[in-house]
């Protein structure tokens, strides 16, 4: 409930700005492209066990008040100069 409850509203913020892009979209000075999956796509990624790192990009007060169980935070205006703790392997869920 809770994963399905966090990461629906984030998500769906994410959704809407990655169906308004297309639905895909390149990282700036970068050949890696950006996807936008669903919340239930995530749920099952990690019932599957897939390698999936989760990054909540939320405020630190919005992190420490309710998370996605195994996120790492690195809010959003700190993102470019943490990018080093963002894994460069797998899956990687920013929401």
């Amino acid at each position: 409930m809770r994963l399905r409850w966090i990461a629906g509203i984030v998500l769906t913020h994410v959704l809407a700005v990655g169906l308004a892009q297309g639905g895909q979209m390149p990282m700036p000075g970068s050949e890696i492209p950006i996807d936008f999956i669903g919340v239930k796509q995530v749920a099952q990624l990690l019932r599957d066990g897939a390698r999936v790192a989760l990054v909540d990009v939320r405020s630190r007060q919005d992190y420490l008040i309710r998370h996605i169980k195994g996120a790492e935070s690195i809010p959003l205006d700190h993102i470019e100069a943490r990018t080093s703790e963002i894994p460069r392997d797998g899956l990687v869920v920013l929401y």
